[in-house]
């Protein structure tokens, strides 16, 4: 376990410094189907790009943006720019190109560094946002000095202090338009020193990384704690499908994985509920203490197998994980962990390792962090969740009012100086440390007709345990009650399909009414079910269908596109 003492300071020059030191010739980073160079080649990368960038005119507290999938030279980009006083402006490989528009120009960036495949997004900017745009793969200027003309440009060392800014990541969210979340060296170094007191990292392990290294979950435990420690990154050349993810684990063989819900749910749902319960035999047998247990060990084995048969840590964080998903991977012993944060706090609040996961449950307060609830229900204990520690944010970059909005006073109940984190949950004493559970977002919660508060994700999570349901969000409607906005599984909207395709013969307007009779049939039956097994106050009084959600980086949806109730004012 690497420590503070080891490092001298929180700063990315003294974590980088260390590492040269200790790791040099270790494999440090590559593609999930390529060979990896080692930390002394991932040097020689920062050096070069460094040279380039400082032939166009890169200096301390220029701002970088860097827009690209996870590789190699990301990381090279990003260490070139922060060890030498520069400010890294990581850019989601999601956002469009008016997003990015408006955030380089927000950001006042001295230059992009942009992979081949995302260059299109920026090409029709002109000088006066990017004067300068590097090719992310190999370095080469298509808009500034070019890699030849840098060979003479050497840059100088920096003292970087722990205060100082190393990153403004913009975020899209789930609640509106992006801002720029200002976090210093401290911020981020000393998360990934903390997060080793919930698993601990060594130069043997193989990390697999497929989620946006713009985005701070994947960025602090994914590449910082990884390049800490020694260990071996490898990249997904494709986005995360199971198609594309099987091949990957079978090659890599990671003893670690850092993942969103999404993604674990989907295999469960498809790949490994179907062979628990795919036969009323099987579903009988399940439904029976010992053997459902033992089933769903086997399955675990698998599903171990299935994904290189070496993994330690599957790390699982961005949003709330199905409860029904939780359960089968504890029975199923399968080295999950749980964690909670937001990019403000870089990102890591509280979590639990794969030996200490408690269902329901988030897991202990990071060491070093203090999280409170603030003006807490007297009777449930639910209230804000507020945070105060080494890893909050420095503030909301060139935002002094949203910064201010984002911390209490002195009128709140714990005192000025704490990050309301938005999010509702609870705290407990468990053998002396305070355990988190969440129970929704704060914004989210619906004020029932009694005065009773209602948390959708509640409800989302029992209507996503429906077969024919992938995905939900639970709104109010117009005139008040609840409505499901449910995308469809896409077999089940096919058999409704091919169902009334059979009747091909008949005029175009009874096809029609035939197809819409089905999937009114879907819709009626997803409501009864999810009004049996939620209280009086949750039912659902409509379910619609959506086609498609739009969701952030971390693949929650973004709830504010789809609110249905009038603002107020408006008729």
């Amino acid at each position: 376990m690497v420590t503070l003492q080891d490092l001298g300071r929180c700063t990315f020059p003294a974590l980088l410094r260390h590492s040269l030191e200790k790791f040099s010739q270790r494999p440090a980073l590559s593609l999930a189907h390529g060979e990896p160079i080692t930390y002394g080649q991932f040097q020689q990368m920062m050096d070069r790009v460094a040279r380039v960038m400082t032939a166009n005119g890169f200096a301390p507290r220029k701002k970088v943006a860097i827009l690209g999938p996870g590789m190699s030279q990301w990381g090279a980009v990003y260490l070139a720019t922060v060890c030498r006083g520069g400010i890294a402006v990581p850019l989601l490989p999601d956002f469009a190109s008016e997003e990015l528009r408006n955030i380089l120009g927000h950001a006042s960036v001295d230059m992009l560094v942009v992979s081949r495949s995302l260059y299109p997004k920026v090409q029709g900017l002109g000088e006066d946002l990017l004067p300068v745009i590097i090719v992310m793969e190999d370095f080469t200027a298509v808009r500034g000095r070019n890699a030849n003309m840098s060979r003479g440009f050497l840059p100088k060392a920096v003292e970087v202090q722990e205060d100082d800014t190393a990153s403004v990541i913009y975020t899209s969210g789930t609640t509106g338009q992006p801002k720029g979340v200002e976090l210093s060296h401290r911020n981020l170094v000393w998360t990934a020193l903390q997060c080793q007191t919930i698993h601990r990292v060594n130069k043997y392990d193989r990390c697999l990384s497929f989620l946006p290294l713009s985005h701070v979950y994947e960025f602090t435990i994914g590449f910082v704690l990884q390049i800490l420690n020694g260990s071996c990154i490898y990249y997904l050349e494709r986005p995360p499908t199971v198609s594309s993810l099987l091949p990957a684990f079978q090659k890599v063989r990671p003893t670690i994985v850092l993942s969103v819900p999404m993604v674990m749910e989907k295999i469960y749902k498809h790949r490994i509920l179907p062979g628990l319960t795919g036969s009323r035999f099987r579903r009988w047998l399940h439904g029976l203490p010992i053997a459902g247990r033992l089933m769903d060990r086997i399955a675990g084995g698998q599903l171990r197998r299935a994904m290189g048969g070496r993994i330690r840590f599957f790390g699982i964080g961005g949003s709330r994980l199905d409860p029904d998903v939780e359960l089968f991977l504890k029975r199923a012993g399968f080295p999950y962990a749980i964690g909670y944060g937001l990019t403000e706090t870089s990102p890591l609040l509280a979590g639990s390792g794969p030996k200490h996961t408690v269902l329901g449950r988030v897991g202990p307060v990071l060491e070093g962090v203090e999280l409170r609830i603030l003006h807490p229900d007297p009777q449930s204990g639910v209230g804000e969740v507020v945070a105060r520690g080494p890893n909050v944010m420095k503030g909301y970059y060139r935002d002094y009012k949203l910064t201010e909005a984002a911390f209490t006073t002195s009128r709140d109940s714990c005192g000025p100086g704490w990050f309301k984190t938005g999010d509702l949950g609870t705290l407990e004493d468990r053998r002396g440390r305070l355990w988190l559970s969440l129970k929704g977002r704060s914004k989210n919660m619906i004020l029932g007709p009694s005065g009773e508060n209602i948390y959708p994700e509640d409800i989302e999570f029992v209507l996503n345990q429906h077969p024919l349901v992938a995905e939900s969000l639970v709104v109010e409607g117009e005139k008040g009650g609840l409505v499901a906005l449910v995308k469809l599984v896409e077999n089940a909207v096919a058999n409704t399909a091919t169902a009334v395709g059979s009747k091909l013969g008949q005029a175009v307007q009874d096809v029609k009414e035939d197809f819409l009779y089905r999937r009114e049939e879907l819709l009626s039956e997803i409501q009864y079910f999810v009004n049996r097994r939620v209280n009086k106050n949750a039912r659902i009084g409509s379910v619609r269908p959506v086609e498609d959600f739009e969701k952030t980086a971390s693949q929650k949806i973004k709830r504010y596109l789809y609110n249905l109730r009038p603002a107020k004012g408006k008729g």
